[in-house]
């Protein structure tokens, strides 16, 4: 809902730094006119009712502050769901709508979302109506991107994609992008767009030094196809974030707090790759996230590294690491503690 004109949150105007194209690097999607920075930010985890508003505004601000312009969502983010949606449209509604032409804005649906047959999967009534009210809740008339979020083996590939296509005629996104789809399901989506006159923008897939998957099949089929992708959890679920290396769990992190990921995840296998990560890290002069941000960015495939922030030093610590062109001999030292090629260890 729009924020009412007494509310206290608007009394905190916003200014955009004028600095804020100086940092982080972009890089084109594919081969389509779109720019996206080498980092973007999620609003997966730490943007639902869990949180106060005024930090999850500053963390949005910050962003745009230093560049990080697009904002990824997804119909069921919070927690609640649909929960991060309405903590965006409060942002944009306190003082960001202003710099909307600025933003890439991005959302997604494809997972459960409300109860009864039309309430996940691909069909064209979930897409459609899950983004309507994606919309209400981010109190915006469009976004850049819409996502099929997965794959969805009840419904035909040509009745999730003819939908896509309908949602950008209608003129209520921009582009067309696809989460969790495997290669060969990609390169059918891509050829079914494409045949109905819209291009494939992006894919987003999981991508880490502990989740290397996509190198086997799916990058090779985005460069054939010359289609982006925006990686998300590049920081494996927090397992990356260096919080973990004395194999304790802080009371503040995701895994003492997410489902996502708890402790029984800190096996001696992964606390041996990641404080060898770490020496690494160290040796080049930078943290465990830089470096595993910096790593998922060396390959042109991907366009950006989508990360979460609970604090406004993630995303300068994330605009750092977009800038740093990792050795050679840094990139064959990882190889020791990262995943096989093509495989995952999470």
């Amino acid at each position: 809902m729009p924020i009412a004109a007494d509310d206290p949150r608007l009394t905190h105007a916003y200014e955009a730094a004028t600095t804020r194209y100086t940092d982080v690097p972009f890089q084109r999607a594919g081969a389509s006119g779109i720019q996206l920075p080498k980092v973007s930010l999620g609003l997966w985890q730490n943007f639902g009712r869990d949180r106060t508003f005024d930090s999850q505004r500053e963390i949005v601000l910050h962003a745009l502050d230093r560049g990080v312009v697009h904002i990824d969502l997804a119909n069921n983010y919070g927690p609640p769901y649909g929960s991060a949606e309405s903590t965006f449209g409060a942002v944009l509604d306190s003082g960001l709508a202003r710099y909307r032409d600025e933003l890439f804005v991005t959302t997604k649906a494809g997972y459960d979302m409300w109860p009864g047959p039309f309430g996940d999967g691909g069909s064209r009534k979930y897409l459609t109506r899950s983004l309507e009210q994606s919309l209400q809740r981010m109190n915006t008339d469009y976004v850049d991107v819409f996502y099929s979020h997965r794959p969805d083996p009840e419904t035909p590939l040509e009745e999730t994609v003819t939908a896509l296509v309908d949602i950008v005629r209608s003129g209520k996104a921009l582009y067309v992008g696809i989460s969790n789809y495997p290669a060969e399901l990609a390169r059918q989506a891509y050829e079914l767009l494409a045949d109905q006159g819209v291009r494939l923008l992006l894919h987003q897939p999981r991508y880490s030094l502990f989740d290397r998957t996509p190198e086997a099949e799916l990058f090779p089929a985005l460069r054939g196809l010359k289609v982006g992708s925006a990686v998300f959890s590049p920081l494996a679920q927090g397992l990356l974030t260096g919080k973990y290396i004395d194999g304790d769990v802080p009371a503040d992190s995701r895994a003492a707090n997410s489902h996502f990921l708890d402790g029984s995840a800190l096996t001696d296998s992964y606390l041996e790759r990641i404080r060898g990560i770490d020496r690494v890290a160290k040796e080049a002069g930078l943290s465990i996230p830089q470096l595993a941000i910096a790593w998922v960015l060396r390959d042109p495939v991907v366009t950006t590294a989508i990360i979460g922030a609970s604090r406004t030093g993630q995303i300068d610590d994330a605009v750092a690491a977009s800038q740093v062109e990792l050795s050679d001999d840094v990139i064959a030292a990882l190889e020791e503690f990262a995943a096989a090629p093509g495989t995952s260890v999470v």
